[in-house]
């Protein structure tokens, strides 16, 4: 269920054990290629596939749109908020949420620079409410992800295999094929190398002017529809597979 598509008497004769989604991404540059809406979309699209297979065990709240994008504000069009008023927002909402006595509350993420931030909000606000989720995307299926990927380490980033893919899958009138190429993934320590797949031992700030200076960190030149709806396929089963478990609705 979509949660502003329903009448405030319908909200409150719901069973206040469904889970409830907030998904949160960003505004942001996605190389040349992708719009600006990328992430949003992209969440979007999860959390709304995920509605229309199990729309009366599941809520889907307004998607946050702009997120924490300060290292993309070299990139015009680029749209960022603090992690302070990130994290006031995110944190009044699931306040919201637990006056109207829901409990089960799952933050979707769609955009790498809002995960350090979620980890603080899920444990500044996880003690007040029975179950807060914190999942990005790309994690919550990570090893069957990896056996999609054909472009390596340094491969899915930032507007690459992966979000190309989605994107051709889900908005393919807003990918402008033309335009595609690779990324210019600059080189750095090698503990500190990574993409959205394969983490870095340690973590270190580059702007992503900085790490890449078309903003395109991997090899969106991989990508295609069918992978994008093998990626969409996987990770909203798994998403699936999260909501029920919180549900107690698995066979």
């Amino acid at each position: 269920m979509i949660w502003d598509e329903l009448s405030s008497p319908f909200i409150d004769s719901l069973n206040r054990d469904i889970p409830v989604i907030l998904p949160v991404a960003a505004t942001e540059q996605h190389g040349p290629h992708l719009p600006l809406a990328t992430d949003r979309m992209i969440g979007w699209h999860f959390a709304h596939s995920l509605h229309l297979k199990i729309p009366d065990q599941v809520l889907i709240l307004p998607p946050l749109s702009v997120g924490c994008s300060s290292h993309h504000m070299d990139f015009p069009g680029t749209l960022s908020i603090s992690h302070d008023t990130f994290a006031a927002y995110v944190e009044e909402i699931i306040e919201s949420l637990v006056e109207h006595e829901f409990h089960n509350v799952i933050i979707l993420n769609s955009h790498g620079g809002n995960q350090g931030i979620s980890q603080v909000i899920l444990e500044r606000v996880g003690p007040e409410i029975d179950n807060l989720v914190v999942v990005t995307w790309w994690k919550l299926a990570l090893d069957a992800l990896m056996k999609i990927t054909e472009t390596g380490p340094g491969g899915v980033g930032h507007a690459c295999e992966f979000e190309t893919s989605l994107m051709m899958y889900i908005a393919p009138k807003l990918v402008n094929e033309k335009l595609i190429e690779a990324g210019q993934n600059q080189k750095t320590f090698r503990w500190a190398e990574g993409d959205m797949l394969r983490g870095s031992n340690a973590n270190l700030y580059r702007s992503m002017y900085e790490m890449t200076p078309n903003g395109v960190f991997g090899d969106p030149t991989k990508a295609s529809v069918r992978k994008g709806e093998q990626i969409s396929n996987l990770v909203v089963q798994s998403l699936k597979f999260l909501v029920l478990e919180l549900y107690q609705e698995l066979d």
